[in-house]
């Protein structure tokens, strides 16, 4: 990086900061800090949504996965795609809970101040892996930039808590205020980013590998020549690709189940929104953009495959593919379009982390702090205490950020925790009989079974390390594919021309299936690693199925259905004979919830005082009268929309199939 690279950053840094302290004097209480007073339109709805949903991480595991699976690899961030329909209903909820937190909706449900903390707690831990994995991206990103060391320390060491630093001013100042008008032109540093490296890669490609004549466009066609046709496919073309159809499946199934009762959706998600069609349109709109962007982010990836697959730092470190990228095609230039660069991936990161921040200020302060701590705390002193939270909640990622370097393992577990209260949301908010008892079970039995169980099982029991009944490992599966040579198996010393038959060798198995850090011999002595996967004894011992035979994309994504089934079985049994919550409790909360919202709030609150005096006041919209379960006919605006989105779901895949061909 040269002074024009870190021009940029210091010019990015001080506006940033600016805007908080710009910010700062619209505050005046709780709303104006953690919902900015409820007053933004579609334009800065669809900004936060896209800027809190796009992070740092997401172009990192696109390449990364891209890198790795070729174009299949994309579904480390396009998975959220199919879960967009869902936000188009979602967004009319957050709006209509008249909540300054999600702890406060589930305090409200289950008439437990204890589960909103227990939810507040969930909050913050979950923002705290989040956030570890967004610092993760930019300490990958920095290293081929700037080298691996600052100053004598590692580069991470350095760069992280600066970034830190700025978050925590501009987010700790201003608010959600600063937060959203930050997330506007940060939002467009990350359009910037999904293509600026395009056309310099696509010219580069061109001048390493085309014919004369060509220009940057024909790099597309150039790509085809140099990589394998199984590049190109974008539902697992590989026996080791970790993103086969079934796990796509699984993983979308998984996070629409648990991304809407992540504690900034009840922000970004539309909480925050003057009217419920402002709420919609922009968490839809703010999404469906982040689904284009990951189009160029995987076309970077093509690109970075084609020119240095073969470069050590890669094999050894998939997540530095952007950085390289970078390095090698902007950094000749001069011109502080590093620099840029690195500015956009700030942007993707800080965009996330401040919301994030916010939204745990907001949970410790409503949901700890002023039912347990001090009932009658002021507006000044709650302010104080979370801006102070936030801060915490900051440096909580950065110390996960440097302990932790795997980028897709974080990422993983970003699907997990989620599901701790994913019952809680989804039982509550359709089934009058859901209770409270049943959610503190089911709360407790996703915390044992989810985390403390498989670290716990085998800390009780060492042996069981070394038991030859949980040592077994998937069977290794050699794959050989005759085919004809192209360019870059020449340039790989495969073949001797192009076009002569070579047999190409693929292994895959040997994953280990009860340990997830695999089965190691020491001394002559065969050990599990890792986590004891106790859930797979189901699959093995019960069900009867052949693990060993199992691919290892197979045996991840058997991780995946016991989280999600489980936590459901658990709280629907354990309802059905425990006391039901109070009839009054729950006549106030569904109402409410059924009570369109009047962008006027004096309005809303005359006719939310008519629905609590009218507790059946929508009971003629129920799908299923005179039943517990509060499912509502569907507007037209509902039908429409949802199957609006869905079109424009499969219109982005056709895109990115027709991307797929270009040059074929």
């Amino acid at each position: 990086m040269n002074f024009a690279d870190y021009l940029i950053l210091i010019l990015y840094f001080t506006g940033m900061a600016g805007i908080g302290i710009w910010a700062m004097r619209q505050v005046k209480a709780q709303e104006d800090y953690f919902m900015g007073g409820r007053k933004f339109g579609k334009l800065f709805q669809t900004f936060a949504a896209f800027g809190a949903g796009t992070g740092s991480a997401d172009p990192v595991n696109t390449a990364r996965g891209t890198f790795a699976n070729g174009m299949s690899g994309m579904w480390g961030v396009m998975y959220w795609l199919f879960v967009t329909p869902i936000y188009w209903i979602s967004a009319v909820w957050y709006r209509r809970m008249r909540c300054l937190t999600l702890g406060d909706w589930f305090a409200e449900r289950y008439e437990s101040k204890s589960i909103g903390a227990a939810y507040a707690v969930f909050g913050c831990f979950y923002y705290m892996v989040y956030g570890a994995m967004l610092f993760t991206a930019i300490g990958k990103v920095a290293v081929p930039l700037m080298g691996p060391e600052l100053f004598g320390l590692s580069t991470g060491l350095v760069l992280i808590p600066i970034v830190a630093l700025i978050v925590i001013v501009y987010g700790v100042l201003g608010g959600v205020t600063a937060a959203y008008w930050t997330d506007l032109i940060q939002g467009i540093c990350i359009i910037l980013l999904s293509i600026l490296l395009i056309p310099f890669g696509l010219n580069a490609v061109v001048d390493k590998f085309g014919q004369e004549g060509d220009r940057w466009t024909d790099g597309f066609r150039v790509m085809h020549e140099q990589l394998p046709e199984s590049t190109f496919t974008i539902l697992g073309g590989t026996a080791s690709s970790e993103f086969p159809l079934y796990a796509i499946v699984v993983i979308v199934i998984m996070n629409m189940i648990g991304i809407v009762l992540t504690p900034h959706f009840i922000v970004t998600g539309g909480g925050t929104a003057k009217s419920e069609h402002d709420a919609r349109v922009g968490l839809v709109t703010g999404n469906f953009i982040k689904r284009f962007c990951t189009i160029g982010w995987v076309v970077t990836a093509l690109i970075v495959l084609t020119l240095f697959s073969s470069q050590p730092e890669l094999i050894a470190d998939p997540d530095q593919a952007w950085g390289v990228a970078t390095k090698e095609l902007l950094g000749p230039l001069g011109i502080g379009l590093v620099g840029l660069m690195l500015a956009c991936l700030l942007a993707a990161m800080m965009s996330s982390v401040d919301c994030y921040m916010l939204v745990c200020s907001a949970l410790v302060v409503r949901n700890i702090y002023v039912p347990f701590v001090k009932e009658d705390a002021g507006e000044k002193e709650c302010l104080t205490l979370g801006r102070i939270t936030g801060a915490i909640v900051v440096i909580g990622a950065v110390v996960g950020a440097l302990l932790v370097d795997d980028m897709f393992a974080i990422l993983k577990q970003t699907w997990i925790v989620p599901m701790t209260f994913a019952a809680l949301f989804w039982v509550g908010m359709f089934w009058r009989r859901a209770t409270t008892r049943a959610g503190w079970v089911t709360v407790i039995f996703c915390v044992l079974s989810f985390f403390i169980l498989p670290r716990a099982i085998p800390a009780i029991s060492p042996g069981l390390r070394s038991n030859d009944a949980y040592l077994a490992v998937t069977e290794i599966i050699e794959t050989k594919v005759e085919r004809d040579a192209a360019p870059f198996d020449v340039a790989a010393g495969k073949a001797g021309t192009v076009g002569e038959k070579i047999t190409e060798v693929t292994k895959t198995g040997g994953k280990s299936i009860y340990w997830s850090g695999g089965v190691k011999e020491e001394e002559g002595v065969i050990r599990g690693e890792g986590t004891f996967r106790f859930d797979m004894i189901i699959y093995d011992k019960v069900l009867g199925l052949n693990l060993i035979k199992a691919q290892n994309a197979l045996l991840s994504t058997l991780d995946l259905p016991f989280k999600i089934i489980a936590p459901f079985l658990m709280m629907i049994l354990v309802s059905l004979f425990t006391q039901p919550n109070s009839k009054k409790a729950l006549d106030r909360l569904y109402v409410k919830m059924k009570t369109p919202v009047d962008p006027d709030p004096e309005s809303d609150a005359r006719e939310i005082d008519v629905s609590y005096a009218r507790p059946d006041r929508f009971d003629d919209q129920k799908l299923l009268p005179n039943s517990d379960w509060e499912f509502q006919r569907p507007t037209k605006m509902d039908v429409w929309g949802f199957v609006a989105c869905f079109g424009i779901c499969f219109a982005i895949i056709g895109i990115v199939l027709w991307v797929a061909s270009i040059g074929a």
